[in-house]
């Protein structure tokens, strides 16, 4: 019998088309044969011939590292989910080229005013007299101004955008105040939305409440079940929502978003679970703000676990567990869990972490292999800045916060975002 993997075998499978082959087909296995399934338009197909390519030596590993930039992600994930643990430097590099998704404007200084960044664009108010003059290349933003109390005036500027020459090559939209007095949830602007899917076909990107302090508080931000936007826009890949009241999540799949980002004073357990329960195969940013226990904050650490176990979202490459109130009890799970040995970067940003939890990270050698570690507006001494500063991955640590003088221990410490 001959030895040569790149030879067919006796069990080989038999070639034919895409349909099942004819009795008189011929046989062809081997490396040829995954090559051939490779080009195959369907998936599962696809699928199989990565998960057997890996044995056929070099040839086989190279067609595998391939797969990582294939046209669907469940091929890719497949081929990221056999070389996640290897160890060979050009393996390495693929993986970390594959995991490359960023968004830089998530590490800077958070500011309660409109954003200028999203979607590493630029922001500007739509203008109907200017028009869309750069969809590929700018953020528009739809909200109603001071005074504009009627949901119809909100609904007028998003159907005259909707309305432009240009509309349907918008990638990024920002959707600020849509009712001054906040007698509407989000479900309005949800359906809005998705009864001008078709003129928004190549949407990327959604930011629904970009709302200024001034204008309304975390707290009272009414969001909704933000579900039947993710089903009538494919291409999405980021959404990033402000306020968590009735935030929710039914469950769905949707094979292209990227990011979930989740401003909240205030995230409940149920919520979260919610998220857990999301089959998002190309999810690689994830960052929740948990809140405060005051206005709602009801989870634990216990609730995060599905995530922080790695077996969700594998190709999550950046997670945010930001503005809580139990972040030492964050440190000190993740470190012995599977996700700190796959992410890029980890946010735990405006919380509560103290020495203590800083200690744990220390003592795991997994963040050494971290990107970027923020730490930034917790309860960090000198001496422990100074020490994770030695780390070898990037270090955000501005603006330490300090205890205050309170009865309750619960509440020396606290997020940074509640109100």
């Amino acid at each position: 019998m001959s030895t040569d993997k790149n030879l067919p075998r006796e069990f080989d499978v038999v070639l034919g088309g895409e349909a099942p082959p004819p009795l008189q087909g011929a046989v062809l296995g081997g490396i040829k044969g995954v090559k051939k399934r490779l080009t195959s338009s369907i998936v599962k197909v696809r699928i199989d011939a990565v998960n057997e390519a890996l044995q056929y030596g070099e040839s086989g590993l190279n067609l595998v590292i391939a797969a990582l930039q294939d046209e669907s992600s469940q091929v890719q994930l497949s081929a990221y989910l056999l070389l996640r643990e290897r160890t060979e430097l050009e393996i390495k590099q693929a993986i970390k080229a594959f995991q490359s998704w960023k968004l830089p404007e998530r590490l800077e200084w958070y500011s309660d005013h409109h954003v200028s960044k999203f979607f590493n664009k630029e922001v500007e108010d739509f203008d109907p007299q200017i028009g869309i003059t750069n969809p590929t290349g700018i953020a528009y933003a739809v909200r109603c101004e001071a005074g504009e109390e009627n949901f119809e005036i909100f609904r007028e500027k998003l159907e005259s955008l909707t309305q432009d020459a240009q509309a349907s090559k918008l990638e990024a939209l920002v959707i600020g105040m849509w009712d001054e007095y906040g007698d509407d949830d989000s479900s309005c602007v949800v359906d809005a939305l998705v009864s001008v899917k078709d003129k928004l076909k190549n949407l990327k990107a959604i930011f629904i409440g970009d709302i200024e302090f001034s204008e309304w508080m975390i707290s009272s931000i009414e969001q909704s079940d933000i579900s039947p936007l993710l089903r009538a826009y494919p291409l999405l890949e980021v959404i990033q929502l402000r306020g968590a009241s009735n935030l929710q999540f039914s469950q769905l799949h949707h094979e292209n978003l990227k990011a979930i980002i989740i401003e909240s004073g205030a995230l409940t357990r149920e919520t979260i679970a919610q998220i857990c329960d999301l089959q998002l195969p190309a999810l690689q940013h994830l960052e929740i703000w948990l809140g405060s226990y005051r206005y709602g904050g009801n989870s634990t650490v216990d609730d995060l676990m599905p995530i922080l176990e790695g077996n969700l979202f594998p190709r999550l490459s950046f997670l945010g567990l930001r503005n809580s109130n139990y972040s030492d009890d964050i440190a000190c799970a993740i470190v012995n869990t599977l996700i700190v040995k796959f992410i890029n970067i980890l946010d735990l940003a405006m919380g509560t972490l103290s020495d203590e939890g800083a200690e744990a990270l220390l003592n795991c050698s997994a963040i050494n292999k971290l990107d970027i570690l923020n730490v930034h507006e917790n309860y960090l001494s000198d001496e422990m800045i100074m020490r994770l500063s030695q780390l070898d991955c990037q270090l955000v640590n501005h603006h330490q916060k300090r205890e205050e003088n309170d009865e309750d221990p619960r509440y020396r410490r606290y997020c940074s975002i509640a109100e």
